[in-house]
This record gives structure tokens, sequence and C-alpha cells, in this order.
């Protein structure tokens, strides 16, 4: 069971976002693992996959370089920056996309990647995650 994803040390590549966890503990050593994010969503076969690659490593740069190489022997989409605006707040993934002037948000919680976010639009980035954090402070 994952105790929480490493929002904060996440990564993007071509159309993904890798965000690396805690899979293990072995002699107080982290053993880590990742799941992606794709761009494309559930259309995408790596849309929430699990370490595809399956491999771990004992270092968080090092299990992102094995993601890296993994994505570039599946896919060769360029991405369209949809990761660039992310932010954590409280261990929660906040994603903010802009649209002809309008602002949504994916929001993933820290331990399930499931999109929880509440259909709204903003008029800018920054309603949207003040908006989020308050919704969170008061839970």
């Amino acid at each position: 069971m994952i105790d929480r994803f490493l929002y904060e040390k996440s990564a993007t590549h071509q159309e993904c976002l890798i965000i690396p966890f805690v899979y293990s503990c072995v002699n107080g050593q982290d053993i880590y693992s990742y799941v992606l994010l794709s761009e494309q969503g559930y259309t995408s076969i790596l849309h929430q996959a699990e370490n595809p690659a399956k491999l771990y490593s004992g270092e968080i740069k090092d299990i992102i370089a094995i993601a890296k190489q993994h994505i570039d022997t599946q896919v060769t989409l360029e991405g369209s920056h949809y990761f660039r605006q992310r932010y954590t707040y409280n261990n929660n993934l906040i994603i903010i996309h802009q649209e002809a002037n309008k602002c949504f948000y994916d929001h993933y919680a820290p331990s399930k990647l499931v999109n929880i976010a509440a259909p709204k639009i903003f008029n800018s980035p920054v309603d949207c995650v003040e908006w989020v954090k308050s919704g969170l402070e008061r839970n």
C-alpha cells in the first residue's frame, strides 16, 4: 500500500508526469518506485501506470531516470506542458490548466491517484490555487 506519492519530487518527461513514491524499506533504506500520469488521460496506456519498467531504486533521481528511459521506449510525443503549473499543498497535487482566459484544475490526494477536482472554472491561476487551498484547510 502506498503511504503517499512524493508529488514534490515529480518530474515531467514527454507527455508524462513521473511521480515517485516509497515502495518499501530494506535495512533502513527506502526503495523507490513510480507512477505515471499522461496528458492523454485514460486513452494512454501509461496513464496511472505503476512502474511499467518493473525496476526500482534506492535514489529518487535514479527512479526518475529509469522512468524517463522507459517512457522513451513507449512514446514519442513531445507533450504540451500540461503539467507545467503544478503545486503541492499538504501533500496534495494540484495541476492548473489555462484555456481562453479560464482556469481549471486537477487535484490528486496524497495516497490515491484519482482526480478529485470539483467542476469549477476560475478567472486566474491564483484564484484557483487559493480556492483549492482554502478547501483543503477546511478539511
